[in-house]
């Protein structure tokens, strides 16, 4: 079974403009530049992960990925998650891989052991496994075996979205409900959830 990983990333210019109350500009995108090494630095001790492939418009971020021996794929016009994973998952599918991951570059809590667990509930596919973020609504990381079992719908709801499209393809449905993989930071009170578990992760707090 080959798995690969898939990890979008936006334009460092559009980096969490939702925390733009709490920290600059700078302080955003140094952010989002620790957490997404953070992600590649996990994704490459995961010994059943063959490959991380970085889906991104921004040319520093992929080139940023290559240096961390990750393959890319540029994503073309204007930002659009769900058709930029799509084209990422076709990328894979050429290669002919059992597994497809996706996982956002914003979990700052994840570990190597988590990602572990997370891939051992893939076993005896057609599967989905799924894991929501801490409000049980949107999703954090998502594996398909099939890669091609459904087509993605992240956004509004997505939990539920994902879900209902793998039971309509008769596929089980797995729900991993990890903290570490719920925390996802959006939001300033993402933030201070993070700086309150900070304390054992590898990512260091933002300087002033």
């Amino acid at each position: 079974m080959t798995t690969w990983a898939i990890v979008p990333v936006k334009p460092l210019s559009q980096a969490k403009s939702r925390l733009s109350g709490v920290l600059s500009r700078e302080e955003r995108i140094g952010l989002c530049l620790r957490m997404f090494i953070h992600t590649l630095d996990i994704l490459s001790h995961v010994e059943s992960i063959d490959c991380t492939l970085v889906v991104s418009k921004d040319s520093n971020v992929l080139t940023m990925a290559r240096e961390h021996n990750a393959r890319t794929i540029t994503e073309r016009g204007s930002p659009q998650l769900n058709q930029a994973l799509e084209h990422a998952k076709q990328m894979a599918c050429g290669f002919g891989v059992s597994t497809v991951l996706v996982l956002p570059a914003d979990l700052p809590l994840l570990t190597k052991e988590v990602v572990d667990e997370f891939l051992s509930m893939s076993a005896n596919p057609p599967v989905l496994v799924i894991a929501p973020d801490r409000h049980g609504a949107g999703t954090n990381a998502l594996l398909t075996s099939p890669p091609g079992l459904i087509e993605y719908d992240f956004g509004s709801n997505s939990l539920n979205c994902h879900i209902a499209r793998a039971e309509a393809a008769g596929a089980r449905v797995e729900v991993c409900q990890l903290p570490s993989l719920g925390l996802d930071i959006d939001l300033p009170e993402d933030l201070e959830l993070f700086e309150a578990e900070r304390i054992g992760t590898s990512i260091p707090k933002s300087e002033e």
